[in-house]
């Protein structure tokens, strides 16, 4: 299910990558005559942004389908396609910016025709920032960095024909701002490049997801009621990915109970990070010297009740793993035990949230019981009880 999603999430990335080529070369070639007919540097420079924009955005959709293909030599898959990729645009991007600069320290300065060029810097303008957002926002959908990196270009864009635009919205006025236009635009086109250049070089040399996202995965796994701690983790960058490799200590009678929460957790790792595509979770054994027994009661003190959620109290009992002698008691009540909906569920997850290792309960396959039987809880009968009465 999981390789199905992202391999819809690529193909949709290939149609937007396929539309950024055709507007890109409409841009180029609109700005590029647009340029020459009015005399505009600024103009012809953001052109040549444009034409080289053609060429990454090619790269881009090249890249995107590269990575959608299977290779039993790259059994992580092929996803760091996108970042090579997401470099080549942006060394596309710098040497864009070197040109645009380099005409507009050395270009023949004159007066642009402003009848000719306004008019298509103002409808390029438009078009470069309604499709930058446009496809940001499908980038960040899609989880595609090469997307995002297409989109930041299409921005980057968009500025430097904003300039264009004020350059030339000013010629009326007495000051032909032509070249200085020309290399803002460049300065422009620099800064986009360089900062696309230095974060596809870190994803390429594996750096290590940011801090955030890392910290949420341990503490959902810390969360989970058969895990003690995450001793160590492995995290990694695979174009724009996520990839992670831990070792965790776990609370379990066996050492098969330690595999089956092991597999459990990390489907439910693949769901919960959308951007996560590998996690491998290696257990430790280790039963522990205490264990945690939860059990339905009438009231305090009072008789099990027979069913799970609707139960007002709860005895949780901290018991010597070996010998069964009660350290520790204490009642909880039960805080959904008047919900409408969904009380199975809620009750359900507010017990797992106390990390049990057993929880008595009658009623075998009500929606709480299979939670807690899916978390790897040990699900007891009343009557394997010593006594009906706590």
């Amino acid at each position: 299910m999981i390789h199905k999603q992202s391999q819809e999430k690529l193909a949709a990335a290939r149609k937007q990558a396929a539309i950024s080529i055709s507007l890109n070369l409409f841009l180029a070639l609109s700005k590029g005559i647009a340029g020459v007919l009015s005399g505009s540097a600024a103009l012809l420079g953001d052109a040549i942004h444009s034409a080289t924009d053609v060429f990454a955005s090619t790269a881009v959709f090249v890249g995107i389908w590269v990575a959608g293909r299977e290779h039993p030599a790259f059994p992580y898959g092929l996803y760091k396609a996108e970042t090579v990729a997401a470099l080549i645009a942006s060394i596309a991007v710098i040497l864009a910016g070197y040109e645009i600069g380099r005409q507009a320290l050395f270009g023949v300065s004159g007066l642009p025709d402003i009848v000719i060029a306004l008019p298509v810097a103002a409808i390029s303008f438009l078009i470069a920032l309604g499709f930058g957002i446009f496809q940001l926002r499908a980038g960040k959908k899609l989880d595609s960095p090469a997307l995002i990196a297409d989109a930041r270009d299409y921005l980057a864009d968009s500025l430097s024909t904003a300039v264009v635009l004020v350059g030339l919205l000013v010629v009326p006025l007495g000051f032909n701002v032509d070249r200085l236009a020309a290399g803002i635009v460049s300065l422009f086109v620099f800064y986009a490049g360089g900062q696309l250049f230095v974060g596809s070089l870190k994803d390429l040399l594996d750096a290590s997801i940011d801090r955030d996202t890392e910290r949420g995965i341990i503490a959902f796994v810390e969360g989970h009621p058969r895990i003690v701690r995450v001793n160590k983790c492995f995290s990694r960058n695979a174009g724009g990915r996520y990839l992670v490799d831990m070792d965790v200590v776990m609370h379990t009678p066996s050492h098969k109970m330690a595999d089956q929460v092991a597999d459990r957790l990390e489907e439910e790792l693949l769901h919960h990070f959308p951007g996560l595509i590998l996690a491998r979770i290696r257990p430790h054994y280790a039963p522990g010297q205490f264990i945690r027994r939860v059990t339905p009661v009438q009231k305090p003190e009072g008789q099990v009740s027979l069913h799970l959620a609707s139960a007002p109290w709860f005895l949780i009992e901290t018991m010597v793993t070996e010998t069964r002698e009660v350290k520790r008691r204490q009642f909880v009540e039960n805080r959904y035990k008047d919900a409408k909906k969904r009380k199975g569920l809620l009750v359900g997850r507010w017990l797992l949230k106390l990390k049990p290792d057993e929880v008595v309960a009658e009623d075998k396959e009500s929606v709480a019981v299979i939670l807690l039987k899916e978390a790897g809880v040990d699900m007891l009968q009343p009557s394997s009880l010593t006594s009906t009465m706590i």
